[in-house]
């Protein structure tokens, strides 16, 4: 593997990917959603960096091409599995529909890609693809963000019965600690998060089809 800098910044967004199941595991919320925000914002800068300086400096290498949708795919997964996870204590199938859609559609290609063998070249990323892995990436980023905006928001009200933190909710009582606008964010990123989402699933499917559609002639039996 030749070690050019874009070549650098994809297996530092490769290792970014397992990095965001680490913050969970070792910090408490809601340092774990900053530092996997945080992580996650600083890979997915990384991944528009690496191709525009492979573009421009002629760097473009196979190792990279290769590597590049990989590490894309892990840090998508890997987060969805985080969100779905936390997700479980107020199911919700707004998030779960998209997140399978997803993680389906990514499965399914790696293993055409894989059944393609030499010829998988066929099935290269297209700009809408690069599309839905941005789309994706935003959603990803502001659903993290809704993590952490709950948590302060449960802060803040804590010493609060039901009925105070229902007048300050309402402006019946004076707002000291901003329990308004955190809970106004969570609202806000939550549902910006999710049409970003099933905007992503809906991008996820189309492209999936397209690669199928791609893959047909090489999966004929008479071949």
């Amino acid at each position: 593997m030749k070690w050019t800098l874009p070549n650098i910044l994809t297996v530092v967004r490769l290792l970014a990917a397992p990095g965001l199941a680490v913050m969970f595991l070792y910090f408490s919320r809601p340092l774990a959603d900053w530092y996997a925000l945080i992580l996650f914002v600083a890979a997915a800068i990384t991944d528009w960096f690496d191709g525009y300086l492979a573009r421009a400096w002629k760097q473009e290498t196979k190792i990279g091409a290769m590597l590049d949708p990989i590490a894309d795919k892990a840090m998508v997964v890997i987060a969805l599995m985080i969100l779905v996870g936390y997700a479980a204590e107020h199911w919700t199938p707004w998030l779960v529909l998209p997140a399978t859609v997803i993680l389906f559609r990514e499965v399914f290609v790696s293993g055409l890609r894989e059944f393609l063998g030499d010829t998988a070249g066929t099935l290269k990323v297209t700009k809408l693809a690069k599309w839905k892995t941005t789309t994706q990436m935003v959603a990803i980023a502001t659903l993290f963000s809704q993590g952490i905006f709950e948590h302060h928001a449960v802060m803040s009200s804590l010493g609060m019965d039901e009925l105070l933190r229902q007048q300050v909710l309402e402006g019946l009582v004076s707002d000291e600690v901003g329990l308004r606008w955190k809970v106004a964010a969570i609202s806000w990123t939550g549902l910006l998060g999710l049409v970003l989402l099933w905007i992503a699933a809906a991008l996820t499917l189309i492209t999936g089809a397209d690669y199928m559609r791609k893959a047909l002639p090489y999966l004929k039996e008479n071949r």
